[in-house]
């Protein structure tokens, strides 16, 4: 999972970011409005953190463009406490939640997970594939109640396929989504990290497919899609 941080407070950013790298996020950081508004364009992200007092172009134009794009990313703003006016605008023009400054580190990563949830198109913080069941708030995959070594990589890697079971992701867009700016990662990386995790899923019944010339997919679970 991607996410963006539009934030003029350098402190806060970095503590942030770090905090929800710790958690397997890959996280990408602006300091204005104008900034996170191109990056918006350029770049797909799983949720955006935003702070409506932004230099250059405000938080609340930010995600006035982004709706106006007809953009449904999730977005979790930031105002300062008093600023009941700006959260009941935030909110009109499209913002899936907030939180007044000061908060709680541990109730912002909780509300990352619950949006970031709601984006992988499920309200339960378990994902389940197969034999294979992967919890989104310890990040943690298990068969048959025994748990997976996966590497935060790997880790990374499955939520993305799993959160998009039957869709052909390519390595481009697997790039992007587990990678934030600035760090590189080649095309034979990513064909090693799949062959990695393939081994471990495969006692699961979970299949990840190649597309040859087209990237990859998580084969459905036919079970969950006959109940459907």
């Amino acid at each position: 999972m991607r996410i963006l941080i539009a934030e003029d407070d350098g402190i806060l950013a970095d503590g942030l970011s770090r905090s929800l790298r710790y958690e397997g996020y890959a996280v990408d950081v602006v300091h204005d409005g104008s900034a996170a508004d191109s990056a918006l364009q350029l770049q797909a992200f799983d949720l955006l953190i935003l702070d409506l007092d932004l230099p250059a172009l405000s938080g609340l134009s930010v995600l006035q463009r982004l709706r106006q794009r007809q953009n449904s990313l999730p977005v979790l703003i930031l105002t300062a406490a008093d600023s009941i006016e700006q959260r009941v605008r935030g909110l009109d023009l499209g913002a899936d939640d907030y939180m007044a400054k000061p908060f709680a580190l541990s109730e912002l990563e909780a509300r990352v997970r619950a949006l970031t949830r709601r984006s992988a198109g499920t309200a339960s913080t378990f994902i389940r594939h197969k034999k294979l069941v992967f919890d989104l708030n310890a990040r943690m995959a298990r068969i048959d109640e025994e748990p997976l070594d996966l590497s935060a990589r790997e880790t990374s890697l499955l939520e993305i396929f799993l959160s998009r079971s039957g869709r052909l992701i390519s390595k481009a867009q697997l790039v992007d989504l587990l990678c934030q700016w600035g760090e590189e990662v080649s095309s034979n990386a990513i064909e090693v990290y799949i062959y990695r995790l393939r081994r471990k899923i495969e006692p699961s019944g979970a299949r990840i497919a190649t597309i040859r010339g087209l990237g990859y997919c998580l084969e459905p679970d036919s079970r969950h899609d006959a109940a459907a």
